[in-house]
């Protein structure tokens, strides 16, 4: 038998033991309780299941404790043996008092079964668990002993081998030293004629390098030059723009100066002469009707003017200078 048919059985005992537990507390809490009303005062009827269940909670405990006990492999003493009869015979006679106080014998045959199944149930129940539980004990001891032996073959066997191991890396070992004494011959050979590779390799990557360097040291001169000329052509350029504006603003100033200074026109201007002269007197933040005078048009036509120049957002701006 292996642990888990063992713990089939062991569930199975456990299961019916249970069952057969709980139908006999029903039962007999149904039985007795009609007997315990009948010799009970009237006004005391409902405490009547009280003493059925607190001998069916002892019946409980005793199954419970036993149960625990079996598992352990220990033993409860006379005590446990006591309260399990005890508490059985109790079930007994309560539950067949009512049929004997009425000479009914067939009810005492009927209401002993529950009872007298309960006490063989809970003895039987309890030797079970113990021949279980011994069987399981002699079932670990074989499977140790078992497991011994087979950790002593393993044991005996890793030994073997690694007696056959360290020979073996013995042998590999002198063989290895021999093969490094060889491989460190032609390694100071190889590393001889690397070495001197190498120094050529540098000398060359030395001349390299130095021929490279000139050569990046002329770029950047010339590169340095490139942007000196560039700086000084850009600043050159820069500064003949800024002379060319100062003469055309120099320039403009006076046109608009010579426009500003002919002095109120003496009948309406040309359009283009007018739009100049009214270009001036903007410029000049002269009033819309200082413009209208030199430029002969109407105060109407130099403000649109004026809107044009100011642009979008200043008819306010336009009817101010109007007014003036």
């Amino acid at each position: 038998m292996n642990s888990v048919q063992t713990r089939s059985a062991e569930r199975a005992l456990s299961s019916g033991t249970w069952l057969i537990v709980c139908g006999a507390m029903l039962y007999s809490i149904l039985t007795v309780t009609p007997l315990m009303a009948a010799h009970t005062p009237d006004e005391w009827d409902w405490t009547a299941p009280i003493l059925p269940l607190v001998v069916d909670a002892a019946v409980v405990i005793v199954v419970k404790l036993d149960d625990v006990l079996a598992r352990l492999g220990g033993h409860g003493g006379r005590w446990p043996v006591a309260l399990r009869w005890m508490t059985g015979l109790m079930t007994l006679a309560l539950n067949t008092a009512d049929s004997a106080l009425r000479k009914d014998l067939v009810g005492v045959a009927v209401h002993a079964v529950a009872p007298l199944l309960l006490i063989v149930t809970a003895e039987t129940s309890l030797a079970y668990r113990r021949a279980i539980a011994a069987a399981v004990a002699a079932l670990e001891e074989k499977e140790r002993a078992e497991r011994e032996r087979r950790e002593r073959v393993a044991r005996e066997r890793e030994e073997a081998a690694r007696q056959r191991a360290r020979e073996e890396r013995e042998y590999a070992a002198q063989l290895e030293r021999e093969r490094r004494a060889h491989e460190a011959a032609l390694a100071r050979e190889q590393a001889e004629r690397e070495e001197r590779c190498w120094r050529e390799e540098r000398e060359r990557e030395a001349a390299r390098e130095a021929a490279e360097r000139a050569e990046r040291e002329r770029r950047e001169r010339e590169r340095e030059q490139r942007e000196q000329e560039r700086e000084r052509a850009e600043w050159e350029a820069a500064e003949r723009r800024e002379r060319e504006r100062r003469e055309r603003e120099e320039q403009a100033e006076r046109e608009r100066a010579m426009l500003l200074a002919r002095g109120p026109a003496v009948g309406k201007l040309p359009e283009d002469e007018a739009r100049r002269i009214v270009a001036a007197a903007f410029a000049a933040r002269l009033s819309v009707r200082s413009a209208a005078e030199l430029c002969g048009w109407s105060v109407g036509w130099v403000s649109a003017r004026y809107a044009e120049h100011r642009g979008p957002g200043t008819r306010a701006a336009e009817l101010a200078l109007a007014s003036q």
